[in-house]
């Protein structure tokens, strides 16, 4: 089976996500910030499915050196990922609309919503693209599209740290073939879903939310099927 790299392992959607693969037969490497959270996030995995290998580094994906240091270790010691799945991410403030928001608060977001997407891609996709195999999926959201419902204004860091995913998920998917040459690069809009971003009375649970990135990471490409867009729900989303 393949071995799959996921960040914003210890929770949400991320985790729901390692634990799905894992019960298909990957091993996983973990991301998450809180180091005691990561460890619980691997023991519970490791315990249910013993057959299997959780590797875990714990970064804060703010810093950029940090993030950086990490991919060069994840890039030294698990050479042969498969997988990536890019889970973490932050919500704006409330009220940080374009004109209220401080730097420190739009850097945070840029940092770890769109920065570092940059530096793990950067750094552990190229070994993917030279082994012709890979599967590249980022959680973006359906607040980052520039048309449809729901793009009216507010939540600027928010906002547009998604648009630059979808951006960089399109430019990525067409640098490399399209599919053509074995790596496909995908973004999801989980909806609404019971995390810690999204609240205990959100409307979709972690595992609904985290079921479109598990069938981007396992479905069967074949010539003439769609990569580098936005997906929900198993569908496409123009944005």
């Amino acid at each position: 089976m393949a071995l799959a790299i996921i960040t914003g392992a210890s929770r949400g959607l991320g985790f729901e996500n390692a634990k799905s693969l894992a019960a298909l037969g990957h091993d996983i490497v973990m991301i998450a910030k809180d180091s005691s959270r990561l460890l619980l996030a691997q023991q519970t995995l490791q315990s249910r499915y013993p057959n299997q290998k959780f590797s875990t580094f714990a970064v804060d994906l703010e810093d950029m050196s940090a993030t950086r240091k990490t991919v060069e270790l994840i890039a030294q010691q698990q050479p042969a990922l498969e997988i990536m799945i890019l889970a973490h991410g932050v919500m704006s403030e409330k009220m940080s609309k374009t004109l209220k928001t401080t730097d420190a608060e739009w850097r945070r977001v840029m940092a770890i919503n769109l920065d570092s997407v940059f530096t793990i891609v950067n750094g552990l996709v190229p070994a993917m693209a030279e082994a012709r195999n890979g599967r590249i999926i980022i959680y973006s959201a359906c607040l980052g599209r520039m048309s449809g419902p729901g793009n009216a204004g507010g939540l600027a860091p928010y906002r547009i740290s998604k648009a630059g995913v979808n951006a960089f998920v399109r430019n990525l998917a067409h640098e490399t073939g399209l599919g053509a040459r074995g790596v496909l690069v995908d973004a999801v809009c989980p909806n609404h879903s019971r995390t810690d971003m999204g609240g205990p009375d959100a409307p979709r649970s972690a595992e609904q939310g985290a079921a479109t990135a598990l069938w981007l990471a396992t479905r069967e490409f074949n010539a003439g099927d769609t990569t580098g867009v936005l997906w929900e729900d198993n569908q496409i989303v123009q944005w």
